[in-house]
């Protein structure tokens, strides 16, 4: 039996490394202006390894893929530099305002924080759910096909999620708006 350390080796070795030459083919052809694809790429596979931390990732590729271009966007945000004309498909991106002030910007990324954290403290099933809700964007049919329950189970678990992560963040203060 594999320990926890061993399992996650196996797995980057496995679904993740294989993708690597077409990780940087693609930075290199989406992000020309980059000034060292290195460390994007080691940027996106310590992301991708918290991501991983954190629940259970389908489709390894698909979220490389998408965190390195959110790794690459977040870096030319952080210069004030985006080359409009060379990134591909830029309306449909996950941007951030980029005329975010470092205040906006740190209290951004603590928000993100404390909801990484209050997706990682859901029960499994739950977290599974969410984060294909949250992350992937997949609709209700999708994630009960993927994960082969009833599309009521997925209602049910994304209500689950939504109130324990409310409650989450009530309990640490952090006020939240229901509609």
């Amino acid at each position: 039996m594999l320990t926890p350390k061993q399992e996650s080796t196996r797995w980057f070795d496995e679904e993740v490394r294989p993708h690597e030459s077409s990780l940087r083919s693609y930075i290199r052809a989406v992000f020309p202006q980059l000034p060292d694809i290195d460390d994007l790429v080691q940027e996106s596979y310590v992301r991708l390894i918290r991501a991983k931390e954190a629940g259970p990732i389908i489709r390894a590729k698909a979220y490389l893929f998408t965190t390195a271009r959110n790794a690459a966007l977040d870096f030319f945000r952080r210069r004030k530099i985006i080359f409009i004309e060379n990134v591909a498909d830029f309306e449909n991106s996950n941007v951030i305002d980029d005329s975010l002030n470092a205040s906006d910007a740190l209290n951004k990324q603590q928000e993100l924080e404390t909801l990484s954290s209050a997706v990682r403290s859901l029960p499994p099933r739950c977290r599974q759910v969410m984060t294909l809700r949250l992350l992937y964007g997949m609709p209700q049919k999708e994630i009960a096909q993927e994960l082969k329950i009833s599309e009521h189970t997925v209602k049910a678990q994304l209500a689950k999620g939504m109130r324990k992560c409310a409650e989450y963040f009530d309990t640490r203060g952090i006020k939240t708006y229901k509609t």
